[in-house]
């Protein structure tokens, strides 16, 4: 089956790059930077892990974050996929909304911390 994949969407940044510690997560990690070219890249490629930052938006109409359309599609193109969310402290209670009707198996606030990290991946990965 060959090493699981990791997908981390980096729209914003601000924080280290974690390629490294994926790695010695035991994950083939990937990265975009965009949310379209995440969708795209998820018809191609199933990840084990998504690792996407959550962005409040209140000009949005038909959804309240960056997340939803990610997360649907993850319920259409792999559906196993475990998701984490790098999030503002102050839009926990909206990420609580989108969580009611999809699936975040962690989040953690900014600044994100290397230790945290690692400890969700392992904790996903002696889930499977």
């Amino acid at each position: 089956m060959g090493i699981p994949m990791l997908l981390s969407i980096v729209e914003m940044g601000g924080y280290p790059d974690f390629t490294s510690l994926y790695r010695r997560a035991g994950y083939r990690p990937e990265k975009v930077h965009s949310m379209r070219n995440a969708q795209a890249w998820l018809k191609k490629n199933r990840p084990e892990v998504v690792v996407a930052e959550f962005h409040f938006d209140p000009e949005l109409r038909d959804r309240m974050s960056n997340l939803e359309s990610l997360l649907a599609g993850l319920q259409r193109f792999a559906p196993q996929a475990k998701v984490i969310v790098f999030i503002e402290r102050a839009h926990r209670t909206r990420l609580e909304k989108v969580r009611t009707r999809y699936a975040v198996r962690g989040a953690l606030d900014y600044p994100i911390e290397e230790t945290a990290l690692e400890e969700l991946l392992n904790a996903i990965a002696t889930e499977d």
